[in-house]
């Protein structure tokens, strides 16, 4: 036997996971994303989507998306820099300058493949990259295809980001990295005093705001603007395929940096462009956000009713302040147990376990859509909490407290 077919034959976990009957990943659904999903046949309640407004389904996304493909066909055949530029990208990238306030914008065929292209091209040799430690994981690949100095602090520790900083060449470039949102967490960036910081030791900031856009902000259009420190942030970044119910990713900036990006950013040099009906998907999504704000009211109403159910329920949710609310559970079993058994009692939710977190921090990625209903979210936590007394996820006194 090869050494590479040694190495693939020895790696035996998920089959381990799937022996046991609690392998919880590629679950495969069997309808639209939407609130109730089908699976195996069955109604789920989905409570692990990233469609924070809901507006996978939307008939205006839908038609939009259809009639992008009559006029353009199926796909570009090519990249953005060669022959896939279609003049409805251009379009979309006007919109999403407008709505998170930059200059200009230039999307990527995947969010992940912004941060790769972005970080790895704009820091030199000689620069510095300053990242959370609980950045999103292409950042960090975005870091390692750099030839820049990478620095890490500790999540959302301003005392730590200022050593870094402090670390730094001063007549270096140093580009300071964060989630807006912390897709596991659910908490958000300190970007007021990063920004503070970034002044103090002439630094760059740049927002992943995948989880933010949508969410945070007037219209949704993010943590800078949440905070008002879109002019103080240099790079925003976005993807389509969470709040803007499609597939891709783009980058904000100015009209200087979006000129080398476009010239120097090798995933989008080499990547083919989105096809159409993406485009045109999430330049419905942008309008229908931007006409119907109370879709962002009502995923904000879900997200503090949800947050109450659950404390009350005796469920720590950690430090989030998001409608993304990690369940934590503190054993990769026990968070396995309950996935497989809230799945088989009708409701859909996402384990994370090590090694994307500690044993000790494992938890459930619990998170809401504007259009689930309060009805939906007292019968998930009613079978999350039942299913939780039942395999010993709380000590005994919480246990009885909350089954009285």
């Amino acid at each position: 036997m090869s050494i590479l077919k040694q190495k693939m034959a020895a790696y035996t976990l998920p089959q381990q996971i799937q022996q046991m009957g609690l392998y919880p990943f590629f679950r495969t659904i069997e309808s639209e994303q939407d609130t109730i999903v089908k699976i195996n046949g069955k109604d789920v309640l989905m409570f692990g989507s990233n469609s924070y407004l809901g507006l996978t389904n939307h008939p205006k996304l839908k038609e939009a998306s259809k009639r992008a493909i009559d006029k353009y066909g199926s796909g570009c055949a090519g990249s953005r820099f060669l022959n896939g530029t279609l003049d409805i990208h251009l379009e979309l990238e006007e919109k999403l300058a407008r709505f998170v306030g930059k200059e200009g914008a230039l999307v990527f065929s995947t969010g992940y493949q912004v941060n790769l292209g972005v970080i790895s091209s704009i820091p030199g040799r000689h620069d510095y990259l300053i990242l959370d430690e609980l950045d999103h994981a292409c950042i960090i690949d975005g870091a390692r295809l750099s030839f820049a100095k990478v620095l890490k602090f500790n999540h959302n520790d301003m005392e730590s980001l200022e050593k870094a900083l402090s670390r730094a060449e001063p007549d270096k470039m140093k580009l300071i990295v964060v989630d807006g949102v912390f897709s596991m967490e659910g908490d958000i960036a300190n970007l007021p005093e990063i920004v503070r910081l970034a002044e103090k030791y002439n630094g760059n900031i740049m927002v992943d705001d995948a989880h933010g856009l949508g969410v945070l902000g007037k219209f949704g259009s993010g943590t800078a603007d949440h905070f008002g420190l879109t002019d103080k942030v240099d790079l925003i970044m976005g993807t389509f395929s969470k709040s803007l119910a499609s597939i891709g990713g783009f980058i904000a900036a100015d009209n200087d940096t979006i000129n080398y990006l476009k010239h120097n950013a090798r995933s989008l040099i080499f990547s083919a462009s989105i096809a159409p009906a993406n485009a045109a998907s999430v330049i419905a999504a942008l309008d229908l956000i931007q006409e119907e704000p109370e879709r962002i009211e009502k995923l904000w109403d879900n997200t503090r009713y949800a947050m109450k159910a659950l404390k009350d329920a005796g469920f720590d949710t950690g430090h989030s302040v998001t409608p993304i609310i990690p369940i934590l559970i503190r054993d990769d079993y026990k968070t396995f147990q309950l996935t497989r058994m809230a799945l088989d009692r009708g409701v859909f939710v996402n384990p994370v376990v090590s090694p994307a977190v500690p044993s000790t921090s494992s938890l459930i990625r619990y998170s809401l859509m504007a259009t689930h209903t309060h009805a939906m979210i007292d019968e998930s936590v009613e079978k999350l909490h039942d299913i939780a007394v039942q395999i010993g996820v709380f000590d005994t006194e919480k246990s009885l407290v909350n089954t009285i």
